[in-house]
Parts: structure tokens; sequence; C-alpha cells
């Protein structure tokens, strides 16, 4: 099994998407943990959708980043 570049980007936003969302809802005190790692989802799945020619989750996830910063600002 051959893993290309463009599936390891779209694979690490998976996991740390999961990883963001499991450690929000948990809802124990690592929310700046969480939205740090919506950042980094936001931006491997953004270079995944760069490099398939995905543009409307490109953009998608300029928003996503932007929550990933402010989910930050307002937890530090």
């Amino acid at each position: 099994m051959s893993l290309n570049k463009s599936k390891v980007f779209e694979w690490l936003g998976v996991v740390t998407a999961i990883i963001y969302s499991l450690l929000v809802a948990a809802n124990i005190g690592a929310e700046f943990i969480g939205f740090t790692l919506l950042l980094a989802s936001s931006a491997f799945i953004g270079v995944w959708a760069f490099l398939g020619k995905h543009k409307g989750i490109l953009f998608l996830q300029f928003f996503y980043a932007t929550a990933g910063i402010i989910g930050m600002i307002r937890w530090f």
C-alpha cells in the first residue's frame, strides 16, 4: 500500500479534526489544545484540497482556520 502526499495530508486532517472535536466535546479543560488541533486540521485539509483542486473544501478551511484562531484567543 503506497501513500501519496495528498493522502497523508487528507488523513492527518481527519485525525486531528476527530481529536479536536472529542477534546472540545469532553469539556475537560483542553479547549485550547482542541482549537490548536482545529487550526492544524484546517491546514492539513487545506493542503489536501489545494493539491486535489477541491476549491469548495479549500474555501471552507479558511473559515475553520478562523474558528480555530478565535477559539485559541478566547481560551488563552
